[in-house]
């Protein structure tokens, strides 16, 4: 009897589940929409079976950790990429199909092309560009190295020549550098994954301020690592300063463009990372030195300026300026007394010929000539006959005491 066809099971319930078999179907029948598709990765691992016609091949995603495993007969493979090697990128023609009773998904391929050099490197410009017009390579983004980081990150492979480049000539121009050393795969199909997985740990180090990542010269296939775009845009997105030194001067994959610092070559990159301590003692010593001529001569010039202050009088004998002050003092109190005597003399004077002039024209010294003062009784002085009257008494003031008259009739003769 034969098994109904998926489109014909019912739909599932917890009271009518679908069996294995049932799911297994549809997703095979999924799957099978897809159809035969053109799919573009990096052989990441060949497997052919002495006897087997059928060869095995792990096809990986170069910027991802995803792979699916591809199944082709040995003549597609020789007819298409006879000398196709691990680590090669491909293209290949497949279509998907999934194993019921495994419940594995694989590509059945029936052609397959090795991407030759000339169609890597257009890829790579089409992807420079791509990167350059959303700004990654913008030279205003970078970010400046520090002058003695406390610790450098560095990402290489294990035991390879950059490494020992790296450390040697960094400890070399800085003896007591703290290096964190990751060591990945730096060519292959799991370099990728591996350098983001290291730069994601040292980005996360607070310690660690500046990355590097480095390896030494190789073939435009080997460096391709370096031009992934997952990796581009993740040292794009750190926190830390990257540092770029791969290869060789002429080498320039795109990690060159997106890493705030480009390095020529591992040694280079030393050089970039901390000072030289000789030059750097060197520049001590000279600045100390000048900092001693300054300081000397700004001494000697205080010194000359202090003399020539010591040397004016009113510091060489300040006693001078004190007699001075009080001869002057002295003068101005002898002139004060003098003018002062002058003019008591002179009011003096003033004040004796006043009292003449007083005493000359004072009633009393007319008096004192035998003159009297006549006065009627209210006072008022008498000058002429007519002012009294017959029997009027009046007052006669002497210059010694006074007398009583009476107005009497002037007898004719």
């Amino acid at each position: 009897m034969s098994q109904p066809e998926p489109s014909a099971a019912p739909k599932s319930s917890p009271e009518e589940p679908w069996p294995v078999r049932v799911v297994s179907q549809k997703v095979g029948a999924w799957i099978a929409k897809l159809g035969w598709v053109w799919v573009d990765g990096q052989v990441a691992q060949i497997s052919r079976r002495p006897g087997s016609t059928v060869v095995f091949l792990t096809l990986r995603d170069p910027s991802a950790d995803l792979s699916l495993t591809v199944t082709a007969h040995r003549d597609v493979l020789d007819a298409g990429a006879p000398g196709l090697a691990e680590g090669a990128r491909v293209t290949l023609h497949a279509k998907p199909e999934f194993y019921p009773a495994r419940g594995s998904l694989s590509l059945r391929a029936d052609e397959i092309r090795q991407v030759g050099l000339g169609e890597l490197l257009a890829r790579l410009e089409r992807l420079k560009k791509l990167l350059a017009a959303e700004g990654l390579f913008a030279r205003e983004r970078k970010r400046r190295l520090p002058f003695l980081p406390q610790r450098i990150g560095l990402i290489t492979g294990r035991a390879s020549a950059a490494e020992r480049d790296v450390l040697m000539n960094t400890r070399r121009r800085w003896p007591s550098v703290d290096f964190r050393v990751i060591n990945v795969p730096v060519q292959g199909p799991t370099a990728v994954p591996q350098i983001l997985d290291a730069l994601k740990v040292l980005d996360n180090d607070e310690s660690v301020d500046v990355i590097v990542i480095a390896r030494g010269g190789g073939s435009v296939e080997d460096l391709l690592p370096f031009s992934d775009e997952a990796l581009c845009r993740a040292v794009f997105g750190a926190r830390t300063p990257v540092v770029s030194a791969i290869g060789h001067e002429t080498d320039a994959p795109l990690l060159d463009y997106v890493a705030d610092v480009r390095a020529s070559t591992p040694t280079d990159a030393a050089k970039r990372l901390v000072p030289d301590l000789g030059e750097e003692t060197q520049l001590i010593d000279v600045a100390r030195r000048r900092l001693e001529r300054a300081v000397l001569t700004l001494v000697e010039r205080e010194s000359h300026r202090i003399e020539s202050w010591r040397s004016r009088p009113s510091l060489a004998r300040p006693e001078l300026m004190v007699d001075q002050r009080a001869a002057e003092v002295t003068a101005l109190r002898d002139r004060a007394v003098r003018s002062l005597d002058h003019r008591l003399r002179r009011a003096d004077d003033e004040l004796r010929h006043t009292v003449a002039r007083l005493r000359a024209l004072s009633p009393a010294a007319t008096l004192q000539r035998g003159y009297a003062i006549v006065q009627r009784a209210d006072g008022h002085v008498v000058r002429a006959a007519s002012e009294v009257k017959v029997d009027d008494v009046l007052r006669l003031r002497l210059a010694e005491g006074e007398l009583r008259a009476a107005v009497q009739k002037e007898e004719k003769q």
